[in-house]
């Protein structure tokens, strides 16, 4: 069942269940006010029949008789009895009219009671006459109710069979008229493909939650267009990347085997054919260990890491495979007691986003002077690494994290293009945060921050 259709029944139900309810109390109380009204009309024409049956002086009794006839109107089947209450008075009279024994009862010990048999209706009071008690009870069939009830439900019924149809259509109009917006976001977002997605919902019209919904889906769309795109660069360098040293290595086997050649050139050959080898498996392992840094860290084993150990272990490592690099760690902001530097991580990714990081300031500053800070906040630890490099255009900056991506300026220098979205993928799996702040010509900023660990 539709979620259009549910919403419409369960809105008919409701309307219908409220209108059952008020029909209920409209009905009940109607009763009520009728038996109510109708027994004290009986009740005022049974004191009338006493005084008139029962009272001696006859200007009294003409009066009564007269007002009796003139403003009272007969009720169908009016019956008036004249029961003298006796001190062996028993049930027998109660049988003899079809009465129960508790009705008069209530009329000996309380002055008045009312019993109603079907459509007959019967009021009695206690009258007192020259010492003597009598028992004054007029029945009749109540007009209002074997008419009027009856006319009040049909009335009620037709009307609510009525309502009930104008409700059901109302209903489904309404929730037709609320998922109209929704079925139009159904339809575009239908049309909306790989081929374009470019292609947005319309936003127009009222600021409510079907516009916050079409806002929310344009954003998603803005971030898978932005991902397909990143996703066929992708593609598109890493082919590039990977075709160029296989290009090379068949190049340079064509080359070699086209003709004899003597000892020396074919150890050529090898040598170049190896290098490009090497370069091709360098490339390999690159997305490899991107691919796998790419699951959150969900198999990684965190143990507690000094990062100042390993700033140090970084610097050496950076030193010893090019010994004109120069890196030099800033103790100044760090704390008296060495422990604070501790974060919980995997010791082997941690160093290789940081050697990531300070290899490329040393590269691309010529082996200028790379500078470390490392401090810490109340929950961080904080490594900002500064080098004086030729640092990268300000409308590449929200490139850096594609993978295979070069800024235009470092066509001179060797790379991938794999490093930093290594780095982002390892910092993200420690829960951390990485900021890169550059000028063009004036060197480059990277600031890493990592929770404390606990």
């Amino acid at each position: 069942m539709k979620n259009q259709t549910r919403i419409a029944l369960v809105f008919f139900s409701l309307t219908i269940s409220v209108m059952i309810m008020l029909s209920a109390a409209v009905y009940y109380f109607a009763m009520q006010y009728t038996f109510a009204d109708f027994y004290k009309r009986l009740k005022t024409r049974a004191q009338l029949a006493a005084r008139i049956k029962l009272e001696d002086e006859r200007t009294s009794l003409s009066a009564y008789q007269e007002m009796r006839d003139r403003i009272l109107e007969k009720l169908p089947n009016e019956i008036d009895y004249f029961i003298e209450v006796k001190s062996d008075f028993n049930a027998t009279l109660a049988d003899t009219l079809g009465l129960p024994a508790s009705f008069f009862r209530n009329v000996i010990e309380q002055g008045a009671a009312e019993y109603r048999r079907d459509e007959i209706f019967y009021s009695g009071i206690r009258h007192q006459q020259e010492g003597r008690s009598y028992i004054v009870i007029v029945s009749a069939e109540s007009y209002y109710y074997s008419h009027h009830v009856a006319n009040l439900r049909t009335i009620m019924t037709a009307a609510f069979v009525l309502i009930s149809l104008i409700v059901l259509y109302v209903s489904f109009l309404f929730s037709r008229y609320v998922f109209g917006p929704v079925r139009q976001i159904t339809r575009q977002a239908g049309d909306i493909n790989s081929d374009n997605l470019h292609v947005r919902l319309d936003v127009e019209g009222v600021n409510d939650d079907i516009k916050e919904l079409k806002v929310t889906f344009n954003t998603m769309l803005d971030r898978l267009e932005a991902s397909f795109a990143t996703q066929n660069n992708f593609i598109s360098n890493a082919s590039h990347e990977l075709a160029t040293p296989l290009t090379a290595i068949i190049g340079e086997s064509e080359v070699a085997l086209s003709k004899e050649r003597n000892e020396m050139e074919y150890r050529d050959s090898l040598k170049r054919i190896s290098h490009q080898a090497e370069r091709l498996e360098r490339i390999t392992k690159s997305l490899l260990f991107l691919a796998q840094t790419g699951f959150e860290g969900s198999k990684q084993k965190f143990r507690s890491v000094r990062v100042d150990q390993l700033l140090w272990d970084v610097k050496s490592t950076i030193e010893q495979m090019n010994p004109k690099s120069q890196v030099m760690i800033n103790i100044e902001l760090m704390p008296e007691n060495p422990d604070l530097l501790t974060i919980n991580g995997s010791e082997q990714l941690l160093h290789l986003a940081l050697s990531n990081i300070v290899s490329n300031g040393c590269k691309y500053s010529n082996h200028q002077p790379v500078e470390i800070f490392v401090g810490i906040s109340d929950t961080h630890v904080i490594v900002v690494v500064t080098d004086r490099g030729i640092g990268i255009p300000e409308n590449e900056i929200r490139f850096i994290y594609d993978p295979f991506f070069r800024a235009s300026n470092t066509i001179d220098f060797e790379g991938y293009g794999i490093g930093l979205p290594l780095t982002r993928n390892i910092v993200r799996i420690h829960k951390g945060t990485i900021s890169v702040k550059s000028k063009l010509g004036y060197g480059t900023v990277v600031e890493l921050s990592f929770p404390v660990g606990r």
